[in-house]
């Protein structure tokens, strides 16, 4: 079984070489998306509440390009740069992820870079 890449117009292109997505068999990763618009490739937003509803939109997307979304999701790895931000991401977050049953979610601090303030993974399970 093989795996193929998934692609999206309506999400920012990878700025080296690796998959927007990637699916092998029913198993889906979306790759860390960030608050990029993907027609100007420019951040949205300069806090945390703005650019995490562009993340999910450029998420939304890959998603949507394998025939799946948030409902599939079984792991969600959340990056923030700022551990006061956690409130206002967790915020928009609960407002964005849909139904229950949720997926599974770690989040941890990193570094981005300049001006970029959330990164998002996403691994489904599809039927």
């Amino acid at each position: 079984m093989g795996k193929t890449a998934i692609t999206s117009e309506n999400a920012p292109k990878p700025p080296a070489n690796f998959s927007q997505a990637v699916r092998k068999g029913n198993i889906l990763q979306v790759a860390g998306a960030v608050a990029f618009d993907p027609a100007t490739n420019e951040i949205v937003g300069d806090d945390v509440v703005s650019q995490t509803r562009q993340v999910f939109k450029n998420l939304t997307a890959l998603l949507d390009e394998a025939g799946s979304s948030f409902a599939d999701a079984v792991m969600v790895r959340v990056y923030l740069t700022d551990t006061s931000h956690f409130a206002a991401f967790n915020e928009v977050y609960n407002e964005l992820i849909g139904e229950a049953p949720h997926a599974a979610r770690t989040t941890v601090y990193v570094g981005l870079p300049a001006g970029l303030l959330v990164e998002i993974d996403v691994l489904a399970v599809l039927d």
